[in-house]
């Protein structure tokens, strides 16, 4: 029996998207359970789920003694009830962002099926996947890999309604989503500016978008399903409000929802950036997709002229965003990952016929090799303990004997890249892409992370802090950081994280004295006053560019005391996410 071209075309196709799919999966996969949290936003999100879940409180997240005001807890309780079900911190963790990135994925594929078809949903979940701050969000417990599930869920029941519809179902769900992603992060109700240009869409389009002609029962609806989606966290919080007088309470509750959301977008006073910072973003961590954009742009302008509601839609929304993010003074790379499924559904119908260009194959081709050589060259040059590369991991406090497996693995990673240049042969240079980065990710997770994990995770010098206590001494902290509390072997007594030096100190001092044989201090070395006992001070290592003392109770003498002039603010180490 013979089997039509066709047909087998078309297996062809299904086992490679079934083969691409398991090497997404593996690759986003490689690494769980194999690190702890590191610096800058990871640490802290854990310690608050940890303090959840062991405390039994989760309404308020707590940073040590303190109330955490800088994010909702939404993430937090994921990753609570993640270890609720999984109790393995290294595993728990990431999960929530790793299931997030498959659900983004399985969106960005049903929403470019729905609006085009299946080869093109293909298209549009690779595409998605090269990008490089998709894989480096999904394999990092940050909110944004959270929020965007959330907003590509908005969008995906929104649009489903708006260009496939009536679909009320999908409309509220679409609406909840935004709520739930504002309550996650403040910027989750930005799939709402979707309504925008779908009410300035020309009357010639009405009669294929029968939404269009129920438009006012749709109106009816934002309001109501937007609040529910919210109520997952500010119902209990207005419960709390309303039957408490306690000033904490109060004063976290105006820190979240006024101070982190509007005067933080009108008025930032961290992470000031220019208004072109975006553009040096959408350059580096939107590769390779950011190459095709010569010839993605007049192609989508083309389709805008032409009035098509699909690209309109996606395109108009994204520019809306980008426009939003730019007019605030405070902006940060992962700001705009929102608008990066939109934009890989918008592109998915061009790419069949982009990747067919000579000229789009060789610079695909070009960018593989690129990394393959920096692979190559970086991981030669760490495995051979160069002198740039000792000196590099001197300053981070690494041990040498770390650089051989490090380069190893970027060597690895160099050769996966030649290999795949050699078995696309230049024709197949969008495979190779995706080749190249579910390699990228592979390395990272399963090599590069967990070798350099116990220093930027803390874990090497909380581990010579438990050697050196002993298992019956108390341990205090002071100016520290969420993966010091983290990573240590037993309860920990802090003095505030937000409090001065000064105000920490005058808190830490009668501590120590109460029981000086006992207890011991883990401190930053910039804080430690001029008046603590030199000859008793412990230099317990460096981490994350900070060096650690540890003060024995003895160190410190009732007539130490810290003046304002000579200590800085623990507060300055804000929140960045």
């Amino acid at each position: 029996m013979r089997v039509s071209p066709a047909i087998s075309v078309s297996v062809r196709r299904r086992r490679a998207l079934v083969a691409a799919l398991v090497l997404i999966v593996m690759s986003l996969l490689a690494g769980l359970g194999m690190r702890q949290p590191t610096p800058p936003d990871e640490p802290r999100f854990v310690l608050a789920a940890r303090t959840m879940v062991e405390s039994g409180q989760w309404l308020l997240p707590h940073r040590g003694s303190e109330l955490y005001a800088e994010k909702p807890p939404v993430f937090m309780w994921l990753q609570a009830a993640t270890y609720e079900l999984v109790p393995h911190w290294p595993v728990a963790f990431l999960l929530p962002s790793l299931l997030a990135a498959l659900v983004t994925l399985w969106l960005t594929w049903d929403l470019a099926r729905l609006l085009w078809n299946r080869r093109v949903a293909c298209h549009a979940v690779l595409a998605l996947f090269a990008v490089l701050q998709f894989g480096l969000m999904a394999k990092r417990a940050q909110i944004d890999m959270v929020l965007v599930a959330l907003t590509t869920l908005s969008l995906w029941g929104m649009l489903r309604h708006l260009l496939r519809g009536p679909d009320w179902r999908a409309w509220v769900v679409g609406l909840c989503a935004a709520g739930v992603g504002t309550v996650t992060k403040g910027v989750g109700f930005l799939p709402l500016l979707l309504l925008l240009p779908w009410m300035a869409l020309p009357r010639r389009h009405w009669c294929v978008l029968p939404a269009r002609a129920c438009a006012g029962r749709s109106w009816l609806l934002v309001l109501p399903a937007f609040v529910a989606g919210t109520a997952v966290w500010l119902a209990p919080l207005c419960i709390a409000l309303l039957r408490s007088d306690d000033p904490q309470l109060h004063a976290y509750a105006h820190e979240l929802l006024f101070k982190q959301t509007g005067t933080r977008y009108a008025h930032a006073w961290h992470h000031v950036k220019p208004a072109w910072y975006y553009l040096q973003v959408i350059a580096t961590l939107w590769l390779p997709g950011c190459l095709l954009l010569p010839w993605l742009l007049p192609a989508w302008w083309r389709r805008l002229r032409r009035g098509d509601p699909r690209y309109v839609l996606l395109l108009a929304w994204s520019v809306l965003v980008l426009l939003f993010f730019t007019a605030s003074p405070g902006k940060r790379e992962v700001y705009l990952f929102p608008i990066l499924p939109a934009l890989c559904v918008a592109a998915a119908p061009l790419l069949a016929g982009l990747l067919r260009r000579r000229g789009i194959r060789r610079l695909l081709t070009g960018y593989v090799l690129l990394l393959a050589l920096a692979g190559l060259v970086l991981g030669g040059g760490i495995a051979l303990h160069l002198h740039w590369a000792e000196r590099s991991a001197v300053q981070r406090g690494m041990d040498l004997a770390t650089l051989r497996p490090v380069g190893v693995w970027l060597i690895g990673l160099g050769a996966a890249g030649l290999v795949a240049i050699a078995w696309s042969r230049g024709r197949r240079a969008g495979t190779a892409v995706v080749a190249m980065t579910a390699a990228l990710w592979m390395v990272h997770g399963l090599g590069l992370m967990p070798a350099l994990d116990p220093y930027s995770s803390s874990a090497r010098v909380m581990q010579r802090v438990a050697q050196r206590l002993g298992p019956d001494a108390e341990l205090g902290m002071l100016a520290w950081r969420e993966q010091n509390l983290l990573q240590a072997d037993r309860p920990v007594t802090d003095f505030g994280f937000k409090a001065s030096w000064q105000q920490q100190w005058a808190k830490a001092g009668p501590w120590l004295a109460q029981a000086p044989e006992k207890r011991r201090l883990f401190v930053l070395r910039e804080a430690v006053p001029a008046c603590i006992d030199h000859a008793q001070r412990i230099d317990i290592g460096e981490s994350n560019r900070n060096h650690w003392q540890l003060l024995p109770g003895t160190a410190w003498h009732a007539g130490c005391i810290t003046d304002a002039s000579n200590t800085e603010s623990a507060a300055g180490d804000a929140d960045t996410d």
